[in-house]
């Protein structure tokens, strides 16, 4: 008999093998730890909040979702969100993620987040562009604020191709970014639970600057050295996540670079490459904070 109750908050509009099968694994995860995990997508919960609550009131919600507005408000209702809101909001907004770690000492591209403009003029003109291409020069990453598996980043040679992706782009927020050469095609992913590297890969891309595996990269197994773990422990602790894919680029000497932090980032792949399924260490984690009563901030690094 399952001792402990708990929602898994599901995007009701986005489904896929690779979905399913992380939910899949965190139910069967749960289940192995005398957890119910009850599936439950944001649309039925949005619509029929109050009655799902009166019906059985969860302990817990791991989610898996980036409705922040409903995560907030599940918050509001007085259950214990992994990862929370506001760690959410942050990692699933690149300028948020930016504004978050640039004073924290962990190095990151240098960056420049595009002027807010609106629909349906765009950017009507382009002359603050000269302020980028004199700090960071060509080639320059585009990249979008809201994204996945790279798709809305780009790198653009010049202004030409530059004004192109904006006019693309449109209203939708972005970042001017640095482009790191000596890790072009390269990066490794970091699969954090808490203050834990549970699993890492080294992907590999020899046709894209991006290292994605949906983009048509490689992976293999990977160790990450002590400046590498570090910098995913770091931007675990100052964005209170409970757990997380950290990527990380490679400087010049193979020095680690932050490039992003997904907070429900896919394991399906990292589980192919290195066999560890991480939704172990998730419920585990999650049931284990549970039972301590506290927050993020109780974390110890």
């Amino acid at each position: 008999m399952c001792e402990t109750y708990a929602w898994l908050v599901v995007n009701e509009f986005i489904s896929s093998k690779k979905f399913q099968q992380i939910f899949d694994w965190l139910v069967e995860a749960a289940k192995n730890e005398r957890c119910e995990l009850e599936v439950q997508s944001n649309a039925a919960l949005c619509m029929d909040l109050e009655r799902q609550m009166k019906k059985r009131k969860p302990q817990f919600a791991i989610f898996w979702d980036k409705d922040v507005r409903l995560a907030r408000l599940l918050e509001k209702k007085g259950i214990r969100l992994f990862n929370s809101a506001r760690s959410i909001e942050i990692c699933d907004d690149k300028a948020r993620t930016y504004i978050a770690l640039c004073n924290s000492g962990i190095r990151m591209p240098r960056t420049i987040i595009a002027p807010k403009t609106f629909l349906p003029q765009g950017y009507p003109r382009f002359d603050f562009l000269e302020r980028a291409e004199s700090q960071l020069g060509y080639p320059m990453v585009i990249k979008e604020c809201f994204g996945s598996f790279g798709q809305q980043v780009h790198l653009a040679s010049d202004r030409k191709q530059m004004t192109e992706y904006l006019l693309q782009i449109k209203n939708r927020p972005f970042l001017f970014q640095e482009y790191i050469k000596s890790s072009k095609g390269r990066d490794i992913r970091i699969q954090m639970v808490g203050s834990h590297a549970v699993a890492s890969m080294y992907r590999y891309n020899e046709s894209d600057f991006r290292a994605n595996i949906t983009g048509g990269g490689r992976m293999k197994p990977y160790e990450p050295d002590s400046g590498q773990l570090a910098m995913a422990r770091a931007v675990m602790r100052e964005l209170e996540l409970d757990f997380a894919g950290v990527d990380i680029l490679f400087g010049k000497n193979e020095e680690p670079i932050f490039c992003e932090v997904n907070s429900n980032a896919h394991f399906v792949n990292l589980y192919h490459c290195t066999g560890r399924n991480a939704a172990i260490d998730i419920v585990r984690h999650c049931l284990e904070r549970l039972e301590a009563g506290g927050g993020n901030e109780d974390l110890r690094f």
